[in-house]
């Protein structure tokens, strides 16, 4: 008989242990491809998202459709993250390359009137798959004009008649790796 009770007990604590109490702040947004042909699929692209005075980051990534949703990233010390920090989102990373802009690879996160703990991003995450022709120069996607300087190590001039072969050869490059 007292098998009853210790077997009610025990389905008591496994449903309280199923049941959860949320107070997780919910982001859901959705990727927008410029220049996409309808049904393509977006999954396994990376959104980062970012509260100001958390040290935590929140990775989300994205389904087929393109839609993503993670919980905001919060302190233990404060009540909600969206109190007191701004929130945004950010592309982040993709299996294929893509192509954005500045102004279109971060969002804002504003509150969604929608849900209680909902938030949803300001504007839409927008990219390309391909190179866009703003970017195009010399026939190349993002083709600069000479813009990094040279890889020349630093040859120290040594006397001809010594019959030596330039410096650099001698003198390896030794990083910095730290001031004592």
């Amino acid at each position: 008989m007292a098998v009853t009770p210790m077997i009610t007990a025990l389905l008591f604590a496994l449903a309280l242990s199923t049941f959860k109490l949320s107070t997780s702040v919910v982001v859901k947004g959705k990727l927008s491809c410029l220049d996409c042909v309808t049904d393509t699929d977006f999954s396994g692209i990376k959104v980062l998202v970012k509260c100001d005075h958390v040290k935590k980051l929140a990775m989300a990534t994205t389904k087929s459709s393109g839609s993503f949703e993670v919980e905001l990233p919060s302190d233990t010390t404060k009540s909600s993250p969206t109190q007191h920090n701004s929130c945004h989102a950010k592309l982040f990373g993709a299996p294929v390359k893509l192509y954005a802009s500045n102004k279109n690879i971060m969002s804002k996160i504003v509150k969604d009137n929608k849900s209680a703990n909902s938030y949803k991003i300001s504007t839409p995450l927008a990219f390309s798959i391909s190179c866009p022709s703003t970017l195009m120069k010399n026939g190349k996607c993002g083709a600069t004009d000479n813009v990094v300087g040279s890889s020349k190590t630093v040859d120290l001039p040594l006397p001809s008649e010594w019959g030596l072969a330039p410096s650099s050869y001698y003198v390896p490059f030794m990083p910095i790796i730290g001031i004592p």
